[in-house]
């Protein structure tokens, strides 16, 4: 039996033995099952993977985030160390090409102090080798991580922490469920619960019946402990992933395998699993929890506030033969019709820090607009 039918077998157990299970529970087991989880065994980034992120595509969005990273640094009166840790690291590009940026500020660079949060023994073994001259240190959890000055990196981490699916019945709303009919496993509508249609975002509860709402607990906990951290010392966070600004209908939860779609419930733990961020949901938690909160901004605003253009231009000088693929990277990462505008950077600070690069216009409206939401949900 391969590990793949092994693990579809003991969910159909557990859904035997406990009874349909939240599509929350589904995802943490089809990503995460110490045995046979999708992120226990298999290394998922790059061509020969299922999926491609923003650091394999160009070189220039790591570099600017480290830039990002020194400039906020030297507004905070340089604290020495500085924690630089970023929640699932991927491969480790992203911080490769952050560290050789951070080396431009020799001070910074020196005083940064590496951990990552990651889970995959197979994704650490390729963070450790390509980042070992950083000397980075490992934690399973962000709760692991020390308490300091410094910055928290979340590039395409939220929209794999496990969704729960809401569905508007006649009179309240119900948990879409995960169940086994004729041996396979099969979406079903558990019973209309008060419960349940306290988890819907208000301004969605009077949504027609049928209407189908995702929520993520986890990313709401992730955001507001990580605004805990900012309101007891300096520092910041950018989370990039794709989503929507605001709570929307719909039903977003999809798989990927060898960069094509694949159906959620076949082969679990074969394919990944994610669903859009709810940006404001994750705005909301972070600043009940203390901290500043500045955007979202589509990726494309902030990397050419950054200075993607002169990056890249420095970049095709240096290297001629290189101007193609460069060219067509960035381009990636900030045309509207690619990554530009789907992809979006929120950013999440101490109290009394100055407005980051790439969100100075964003200003007090926005702020008071997610600490008044986040007081009245």
């Amino acid at each position: 039996m391969s590990a793949d039918d092994d693990l579809a077998r003991r969910i159909a157990r557990r859904i035997a033995a406990e009874g349909p299970l939240s599509v929350a529970a589904y995802m943490a087991m089809a990503l995460h099952d110490p045995h046979a989880g999708y992120y226990r065994r298999r290394a998922p980034i790059g061509r020969s993977g299922d999926f491609i992120t923003a650091p394999e595509i160009s070189q220039i969005f790591g570099e600017l985030i480290g830039l990002w990273c020194a400039d906020l640094w030297l507004r905070m009166g340089q604290p020495d160390p500085v924690l630089v840790v970023e929640l699932g690291p991927g491969r480790g590009q992203l911080l490769d090409d952050f560290l050789r940026a951070a080396a431009t500020v020799p001070q910074f660079r020196r005083a940064i102090r590496l951990f990552l949060v990651e889970a995959s023994p197979v994704l650490r073994a390729a963070q450790a080798v390509r980042l070992a001259a950083a000397a980075p240190e490992f934690a399973d959890d962000f709760g692991a991580v020390p308490e300091g000055p410094g910055f928290v990196i979340a590039n395409e981490f939220f929209d794999a922490l496990p969704v729960r699916q809401l569905v508007r019945g006649r009179a309240d709303w119900a948990e879409r469920l995960v169940a086994v009919h004729d041996g396979r496993l099969v979406f079903v509508d558990g019973g209309e619960t008060p419960l349940a249609s306290a988890l819907v975002p208000a301004e969605l509860r009077d949504s027609p019946p049928g209407t189908v709402v995702e929520v993520c607990p986890a990313g709401a906990a992730f955001a507001a402990a990580i605004a805990a951290r900012f309101a007891r010392h300096p520092g910041a966070a950018l989370v990039i992933d794709y989503g929507r600004d605001r709570p929307a209908p719909g039903t977003t939860l999809a798989a990927v395998r060898q960069h094509r779609a694949a159906d959620v419930l076949a082969a679990p733990g074969t394919a990944d699993l994610s669903a859009h961020v709810d940006f404001a949901a994750l705005a909301e938690a972070a600043a009940a929890g203390g901290a500043a909160v500045y955007g979202p901004v589509g990726q494309g605003r902030f990397l050419a506030g950054l200075g993607a253009a002169a990056r890249l231009a420095a970049l095709c000088a240096a290297s001629p033969d290189r101007r193609s693929g460069l060219d067509a990277g960035l381009a990636r990462l900030i045309d509207p019709a690619e990554m530009g505008t789907l992809f979006k950077v929120l950013a999440l600070a101490s109290p009394g820090l100055p407005a980051p690069v790439g969100f100075e216009h964003e200003g007090d409206e926005a702020a008071d607009d997610h600490a008044e939401r986040a007081r009245g949900r």
